[in-house]
């Protein structure tokens, strides 16, 4: 896949282990997906504009060869999967949709409006009654783009406490991730200029490495179990994002197995680096 600086450091491991590790763009026309044992989805972050197109393409490598495998990916790429999860009783905010042209509910307090498949924060806003003609034309705008709208309760927990971040790979917790609170207090998430990314996911202090709770790695680890029986494969790496409540009971927020930030970097001090970690989890599924 394309290449990022954060994969280098797992590259770097496993090519020291014999293991040949080549970067390659996933709509590289010339390139030949059956030669490689494995490929590993990592920063591939133009595809989100070309859903249908990249969603082909991993049918095309396939569930022998692609990680994660191609119905996870296809599951992962819209955010209604959370409704998914609530039926399986794991802990998710609630979530309102609403199709192109569709009837919006009451706001009822402070929101969050987003599109079901996006990377980056992208189109993503805060409002409340007092700014709601502002959220309404959000809500249009993804209608245009013919986009479906996310509406869920804004969680106050998370101006303090921001977001954890629970990462596995090969079904094992590697390590854990604080990211702080980026949105803005009313309206939309302003982008980087040149990008379609929230400016504030390029904060140098966007995520810090923490000790996950009990309860924090426990539900990760339910959610990876899940992920595992409903795909049938074990996902090479999820990161699972969370926000704990006031009585300390972590709620998901999103689940991130298709090309997640994994910041490989943020967790070079441990015993284990969070580098070694991944490049284990990979050469373990060549074997």
């Amino acid at each position: 896949m394309a290449e990022w600086q954060d994969d280098l450091l797992s590259a770097d491991i496993l090519a020291g282990r014999g293991i040949e590790v080549e970067f390659v763009a996933w709509d590289d026309p010339e390139a030949d997906w059956e030669s490689f044992d494995l490929a590993v989805i990592r920063s591939t972050w133009d595809y989100t504009g070309r859903l249908e197109e990249f969603l082909a393409w991993a049918d095309r490598v396939g569930s022998e060869r692609l990680r994660n495998v191609p119905d996870l990916i296809r599951w992962n790429t819209d955010k209604r999967y959370l409704a998914e999860l609530d039926g399986a009783g794991l802990p998710v905010p609630p979530t309102a949709l609403v199709a192109p042209g569709g009837l919006v509910p009451p706001f009822g307090g402070k929101i969050v409006i987003k599109p079901v498949s996006g990377a980056g924060a992208r189109d993503t806003g805060v409002f409340d009654e007092e700014n709601r003609e502002e959220g309404l034309a959000l809500i249009e705008k993804l209608g245009d783009q013919d986009e479906i709208a996310m509406i869920q309760p804004y969680i106050d927990w998370v101006d303090e406490h921001g977001e954890t971040a629970v990462l596995f790979f090969g079904g094992r917790f590697a390590y854990a991730l604080r990211k702080k609170a980026f949105l803005p207090e009313s309206g939309v998430a302003p982008v980087k200029p040149g990008t379609t990314v929230a400016a504030g996911m390029f904060d140098e202090d966007l995520m810090s490495l923490v000790e996950a709770t009990d309860a924090e790695i426990e539900l990760g680890a339910k959610t990876v179990a899940w992920l595992a029986r409903r795909f049938g494969s074990m996902p090479l790496y999820a990161r699972i994002d969370m926000v704990n409540s006031p009585g300390d009971e972590p709620v998901l927020m999103e689940v991130e197995a298709t090309e997640p930030s994994l910041y490989l970097e943020k967790a070079a001090g441990l015993e284990t680096s969070g580098g070694e970690l991944f490049a284990m989890a990979v050469e373990a599924s060549l074997a």
